[in-house]
């Protein structure tokens, strides 16, 4: 029940600290409902970075980043949004620059997944007019 943005930065702290099948948290943008979204996730079990677009509940890996990910440790995500160019940056580091026009609004949000337990800080939405 938040607001509909189009065009913004968005900024969330990430403390993955336990999870078996699962671990790990992220962000989702441009939600119109439980079923259609953007989002993109952080696993240490996994060890990468995946960003996804989730159509009708049905989830697309539209890119892949490798990267070591240490558990109890706080991190950040940024997703910078501008038309339908996303560039998502993971602890200072630019991990993904992505096109994709599926989704042009909606609204933010938190995810987690199956057992993981993800402590999550000082989430920030600036929207760009």
């Amino acid at each position: 029940q938040g607001p509909t943005v189009t065009d913004f930065d968005l900024h969330v702290a990430l403390l993955p600290v336990a999870g078996k099948a699962d671990m790990g948290g992220g962000l989702i943008w441009r939600a119109r409902d439980a079923q259609n979204y953007y989002i993109t996730r952080a696993n240490p079990l996994e060890q990468n970075i995946r960003f996804y677009r989730v159509v009708k509940g049905v989830r697309y890996k539209l890119a892949n980043f490798d990267h070591i990910i240490s558990v109890d440790t706080w991190h950040t995500f940024r997703v910078a949004a501008r038309g339908n160019h996303f560039q998502v940056i993971f602890d200072g580091q630019t991990v993904f620059e992505v096109q994709d026009e599926t989704f042009q609004s909606g609204q933010i949000g938190l995810w987690t997944k199956a057992d993981a337990v993800t402590f999550f800080d000082d989430l920030r939405l600036s929207v760009v007019k």
